[in-house]
């Protein structure tokens, strides 16, 4: 497995600078009504690819990222495994056993997450937030690689993106560390790649 250099790269660092006030202008134009809209229907495009029993990682959305709320009732309400991402410090992400009620903690980078006592939970499916996809697979992220990582720890792991379709890019840049994801669900449909 390839690593990341040491210093980031200046030209990724700008174009999630782009991406993100890009997302959030969108969803500011959409207002909170739009948002749930949007979140609800790209829920809707993602159950139909859930197989039954499947132990699903989902995020707790932060900011303007797409919402996986609907999501997680859905799957809750099916029976599905819930697990959620959680830092133990800045590199090390566990899926941790969480449905809805369960008690949350505030980790590292403001993340919202189960309490370190959940057991752990291998997913069969990792929903991942992002800021840019393109039709390839590439996905880039926040920066930290959490997921790459995760996704190299699970390899046979469902990888799928949930995102706003305006999120889509024509190229997204890929190092040799960067891990492909399998499809992105969007307001507008399921993509496969």
């Amino acid at each position: 497995m390839a690593v990341p250099p040491p210093l980031p790269d200046p030209a990724k660092i700008a174009l999630r600078a782009e991406l993100r006030a890009r997302r959030t202008d969108h969803v500011a134009a959409l207002g909170p009504d739009g948002a749930r809209a949007g979140a609800e229907a790209a829920a809707y495009h993602m159950l139909a690819h859930i197989p039954a029993g499947a132990t699903v990682s989902l995020y707790l959305a932060l900011k303007d990222e797409l919402d996986p709320d609907a999501l997680i009732a859905a799957l809750h309400a099916r029976g599905h495994a819930i697990a959620l991402p959680t830092l133990f410090d800045r590199t090390t992400m566990r899926f941790l056993a969480w449905q809805p009620g369960d008690p949350l903690e505030r980790g590292p980078m403001r993340l919202r997450q189960p309490l370190p006592s959940a057991p752990e939970r291998a997913p069969d499916l990792i929903v991942t937030p992002l800021l840019g996809f393109d039709r390839a697979g590439g996905r880039i992220g926040y920066g930290a690689g959490h997921y790459d990582r995760a996704f190299q720890q699970f390899p046979g792991a469902h990888r799928i993106g949930f995102a706003w379709a305006m999120q889509e890019i024509d190229r997204v840049p890929h190092d040799p560390w960067d891990v492909r994801i399998h499809a992105v669900a969007t307001e507008r449909g399921f993509v496969r790649i």
